[in-house]
């Protein structure tokens, strides 16, 4: 059995292990955190037979292999510059009869060796990026939690109606997500519920239809989804007026199916919680009405700034979310500088971190290693490249796929592998601004919603809620995907020719 085999039978298994933790008694951020760290170790020893390098080969012999150029044309491409930078090298220094050092089998494995380690470090910067743009935006809304900010939104909403609770909260979700993004909705949109809902079973609910409202809102708009933005800034979807106008009403349709399916099977009114305070852990503290106000639109300003900043700067997400909580940790400190020390304490940046669920971030960063590791073998791309042959070419079946396939494993990789395989073309469905780019960013975007850790925003109401993959799986998952399969039936009869 090859290496690479054993390496998706690790994935698989801990996979189960996450979605059967309450029956095995193991937290899923460690399991998470072994098939990562596993899947990588098994990479690093291996690498050659990983990445299908044969016996004897050489630098300039991968380069030109097209088995390696069809399953991880990335690694065909380090090969290639490795090739040029040693021929450059040769020529610089005038020895013309030097033969290339890649003819030396040691010299090989070094350079396979230095591809596995920059492959570490390139996933390892952007899920850092994830990590801290998630530990950012958890606690700017818990400093709007701690200050009851988010009373604002909640003594607004007079409805006990459980059905009619759950259009509000959808619709409010849906287009906050486009204009902040879906994991940073989904945090702010688990802390409104829990002022609204007392019931853990109920909050469950609304948690479940809070992901499918968040990545559907998110798909439609350029800075909503990480795979949108992908799009959006590596040229396949350039013009923000096309992505909009086009996807909306997927989109729209992809939250409205499951809410009107669920509205028949949704009775009663919620219980509100008796005593209107904090996330678990904070203590109760009296804060005036203006400083309500005040924390929760300028913590409101931050995350909305978020986005203003990355089309700025070009810097990753992250930088933007911690200048944000740098200023409004600045304000709060000098907000309460004179206020007695417990009071101060309690509405403190200091004692929010406290409060941080590090399991969660955990979680995420195994469950995010382990797909790097899948990623960097190849093993994403020749599954993107058996959905191209297999589906003869069909746009369309091949992205319902691809989204489907994003609820297993991160729909990240997935669609840098699409674009990987199907270069810009001059114009038709492959073109700038094309069907197949636009309909990429739909499902990619909302069929993470199928399972509860095939999307960010996802992973974090897994995290703030304890919600269970098993019970997600009962109570969401067909909604989730009903709605996934009508929206891309709507987009289907509108642009199909």
């Amino acid at each position: 059995m090859g290496i690479g085999i054993v390496m998706i039978l690790v994935f698989v298994v801990g996979y189960i292990a996450i979605a059967l933790e309450h029956n095995i008694k193991v937290d899923k951020a460690a399991s998470a955190l072994l098939i990562g760290m596993i899947c990588w170790g098994m990479y690093a020893i291996w690498p050659e037979e990983n990445l299908g390098v044969t016996e004897g080969q050489t630098v300039l012999d991968i380069s030109r292999d097209s088995t390696i150029k069809e399953n991880n044309p990335a690694f065909a491409e380090f090969a290639n510059h490795e090739v040029i930078k040693e021929t450059d090298e040769i020529l610089n220094h005038g020895n013309f009869d030097q033969e290339f050092t890649t003819k030396d089998a040691h010299e090989t494995h070094h350079h396979i060796q230095e591809y596995v380690e920059h492959g570490l470090m390139h996933h390892l910067f952007e899920i850092a990026g994830i990590l801290f743009f998630l530990l950012g935006a958890m606690t700017i809304v818990e400093l709007i939690d701690a200050h009851e900010g988010f009373s604002v939104i909640t003594d607004r909403i007079n409805t006990t109606s459980k059905v009619k609770l759950l259009w509000v909260i959808c619709l409010l979700t849906f287009f906050m997500s486009a204009a902040l993004d879906n994991l940073t909705t989904s945090i702010v949109m688990i802390s409104v519920i829990r002022k609204l809902i007392d019931s853990k079973e109920t909050r469950w609910l609304f948690g479940g239809f809070i992901i499918i409202a968040a990545n559907a809102g998110g798909a439609w708009s350029p800075i909503g989804d990480v795979t949108t933005t992908m799009l959006w800034n590596n040229g396949q979807l350039p013009e923000t007026g096309v992505i909009i106008v086009n996807l909306i009403i997927p989109s729209l349709v992809a939250l409205l199916i499951p809410l009107g399916l669920a509205s028949f099977f949704t009775k009663g009114n919620v219980k509100r919680p008796d005593k209107v305070g904090n996330l678990p852990g904070h203590a109760h503290v009296e804060v005036v009405q203006w400083e309500k106000t005040f924390v929760f639109f300028l913590g409101l300003a931050g995350l909305l700034f978020v986005p203003v900043f990355k089309t700025m700067t070009h810097l990753p997400p992250f930088t933007g979310m911690m200048l944000s909580l740098g200023v409004l940790w600045t304000v709060t400190e000098l907000m309460h500088g004179k206020k007695s020390g417990e009071l101060k304490r309690n509405l403190s940046v200091i004692s929010v971190l406290q409060k941080v669920d590090t399991a969660s971030v955990l979680f995420f960063l195994g469950i995010l290693m382990a797909v790097g590791a899948l990623q960097e073998v190849g093993h994403l791309n020749t599954v993107a490249g058996f959905l191209d042959e297999s589906m003869g070419g069909n746009i369309y079946t091949i992205n319902v796929a691809i989204g489907l396939l994003s609820a297993i494993v991160d729909n990240v990789p997935l669609v840098a592998a699409a674009q990987g395989m199907y270069p810009i073309a001059e114009m038709g469905d492959f073109g700038t601004s094309g069907k197949f780019w636009q309909f990429l960013a739909y499902c990619a975007g909302t069929g993470g919603s199928a399972l509860i850790i095939g999307s960010a925003a996802g992973v974090a109401v897994m995290g703030l809620e304890k919600i269970s993959f098993g019970w997600y799986i009962k109570k969401i998952s067909l909604y989730a995907i009903i709605g996934y399969l009508a929206g891309a039936a709507c987009y289907f009869f509108m642009f199909a020719e």
